[in-house]
């Protein structure tokens, strides 16, 4: 029997995994993270925040760069971070760069009453991707409003835009429960009630509603609403693993702002040595062929205790 979460009891994280491997990933200093790459994962560090930002906006350039008439190609990416945004949009508009063959696709949406949020709601995530980015491109540069991919309900649409033009690279972040986009753990109930589903089973997944872990709600009133609890949903509708293994790449970035130095190396040890577990749903992504993390050097932070 797998322990009960010390963090929400009723659900699955990453506190039921094995103490052991949770000390092992407690021990690693930023030296020991470079050495955890291996060929199909990638770890990139960088010194300055600016270079860090920059090249994550350059991840849209890349990808936009070989859309072709014949063969359409874009990028998935995050709302947090969001600083990466507003660089976008000036390289394309100093660049010149046309998106008439370009796609976009946004991971998740806020849902309110079984419905994805509308744009404006406060929270809204397609309004942040258009007001940091898309609104600011100039508008003869601007991709198409369809080539623009929100996740809605029903979510077939959206679905099945991944197989409409290749999705180059899935950017992500990754938040305190150890998730991309809200691929959350999931309750501890039903059939999940001793055991979460098998890696297997997870990675079916494709968009969907999400129930959000206690503690995706907790880190989102904290970055986004000034600690108001009360104002963030519950659920959301997120990008499964079902599309992201559509993906040719998928690129994390890692600031140390939306996670923690422990939460940093538990999925990077656990990708690395191959351990993946719907627990932790990041480190399912140690099956996929073409992952990089991307750390920011100072970000990393270390796991000693540091009374303040």
């Amino acid at each position: 029997m797998r322990p009960l979460s010390k963090i929400a009891p009723d659900w699955w994280d990453y506190t039921t995994l094995d103490v052991e491997l949770l000390n092992d990933a407690a021990r690693l200093s930023a030296g020991d993270l470079a050495a955890l790459a291996r060929p199909g994962f990638a770890i990139q560090f960088y010194d300055t925040i600016e270079d860090f930002y920059l090249a994550e906006a350059l991840e849209y350039i890349t990808a936009w760069r070989q859309a072709t008439p014949d063969r359409p190609a874009g990028i998935c990416g995050p709302i947090g971070p969001t600083e990466q945004l507003p660089l976008v949009a000036r390289l394309v508009n100093e660049l010149d760069l046309n998106l008439r063959h370009a796609h976009f696709w946004g991971m998740d949406e806020w849902v309110l009453d079984g419905r994805a949020a509308p744009e404006d709601f406060p929270l809204s995530f397609a309004r942040a991707d258009r007001q940091l980015c898309f609104d600011r491109i100039r508008p003869e540069l601007r991709m198409p409003e369809s080539q623009l991919h929100f996740p809605d309900i029903p979510p077939d649409a959206y679905s099945r835009s991944f197989d409409q033009a290749r999705c180059l690279v899935m950017q992500g972040g990754q938040g305190e429960v150890k998730h991309w986009a809200f691929n959350d753990p999931p309750r501890r109930a039903g059939a999940y009630r001793d055991v979460p589903p098998s890696p297997a089973e997870y990675r079916k997944l494709g968009t969907r509603i999400v129930d959000l872990h206690p503690m995706t709600i907790i880190q989102n009133a904290r970055t986004s609403g000034g600690g108001v609890v009360t104002n963030v949903p519950t659920q959301a509708i997120s990008v499964g693993p079902l599309e992201t293994w559509k993906a040719e790449k998928v690129s994390i970035w890692h600031a140390g702002a939306h996670d923690n130095p422990f939460g940093l190396r538990l999925t990077t040890l656990m990708i690395s040595k191959r351990l993946p577990d719907s627990a932790v749903p990041m480190s399912l992504l140690a099956d996929h062929p073409n992952v990089q993390f991307n750390f920011l050097r100072s970000g990393i932070g270390t796991t000693d205790a540091e009374m303040h």
